[in-house]
């Protein structure tokens, strides 16, 4: 036990000199070196001789020894290297202003008004930001993936498909569904806005027009009517409806609508799930899990109707 101390006690004061011989070097260290670099700059000092000159340039030296231009105004203006701030034959295209300091600007090119590059690149990355929720709220995006979801849950394969593979085909089907309405928005709004020959407020009014037509076919009234009730909206005709209301009314109809197609997709699978439970009573087979025997059933009828065309013929229809 003392052994055992002894050699804790010693390791410790070790490890605390050498603590105190690092902080030491690292003290001592830069001072030397500082000293040392004020000696060699005094040592190899230049003289300048105009320091005190109003007139003199920046860094104006010993111009006898080291041949180097002075950089400020010399007494009878011949300095080719000194300039104003401004415009100068070495920077034509500068400014005869000053650049005021504080502020955001934005800059506008000719008498159009259109905004600049930089501005344009902002809007163009925050539209690519919101752009997974614009898919999401706006398109039929919403109800193709819930019911893709329920279809996987009713046959209990846990991760077949996968989510990448679901996800990849309801995008693809949004695509098919919406295309009309995307060709519309690129030949009202888009196209005539890169021609220049409307403004973007213009645009975007063009723009929604198409997506209103989509979704006042998909939402319900009684949705429509419950959140124009919250926000106090009243309306003689659909275009009245602002579209911040728009939107959550059809993202309710269309959850609504893919969870009554998720129940009528469940009831064929859990009367597989019942019979399969009642076989298994009656062989007196309790502690085997019904789910077992019943999910190759389940696969197979799913094939033998031709599942995946009758759900996404189906699915597809729901929008025409």
């Amino acid at each position: 036990m003392k052994k055992t101390t002894s050699k804790i006690i010693c390791a410790v004061s070790l490890s605390l000199a050498a603590f105190f011989l690092a902080v030491s070097l690292i003290l001592i260290l830069p001072g030397r070196a500082f000293a040392t670099t004020v000696n060699d700059a005094q040592q190899n000092e230049v003289t300048v001789p105009n320091a005190g000159n109003d007139n003199a340039g920046y860094g104006e030296a010993d111009q006898t020894q080291n041949n180097i231009p002075p950089y400020g105004r010399n007494d009878n203006n011949t300095n080719p290297y000194y300039t104003d701030y401004g415009s100068t034959q070495y920077a034509p295209n500068a400014s005869n202003s000053t650049t005021s300091t504080g502020g955001f600007s934005l800059t506008f090119d000719g008498q159009n008004a259109s905004l600049s590059a930089t501005v344009r690149m902002f809007l163009v990355l925050t539209i690519l930001a919101i752009a997974p929720a614009l898919l999401v709220m706006l398109t039929s995006f919403t109800r193709i993936i819930v019911v893709l979801h329920f279809i996987r849950a009713a046959l209990q394969t846990q991760t077949s498909p996968p989510n990448q593979v679901m996800a990849g085909l309801a995008l693809f089907l949004t695509l098919f569904i919406m295309w009309p309405t995307l060709v519309s928005i690129n030949n009202n709004a888009l196209a005539p806005l890169d021609r220049g020959e409307i403004t973007y407020e213009q645009a975007v009014t063009e723009a929604q027009k198409p997506l209103r037509q989509f979704m006042y076919g998909q939402t319900q009234t009684k949705d429509l009517n419950f959140f124009c009730d919250i926000a106090n909206v009243t309306y003689t005709d659909y275009d009245d409806v602002p579209f911040i209301v728009l939107v959550p009314s059809f993202i309710l109809s269309e959850l609504r609508t893919a969870f009554i197609i998720g129940f009528l997709i469940y009831i064929p699978f859990i009367v597989i799930d019942m019979v399969v439970a009642s076989v298994l009573m009656s062989m007196g087979m309790m502690m085997l899990p019904p789910t077992t025997i019943s999910m190759p059933f389940k696969i197979l009828l799913f094939i033998m109707a031709d599942g995946w065309n009758l759900v996404i013929g189906s699915l597809i229809k729901t929008f025409y």
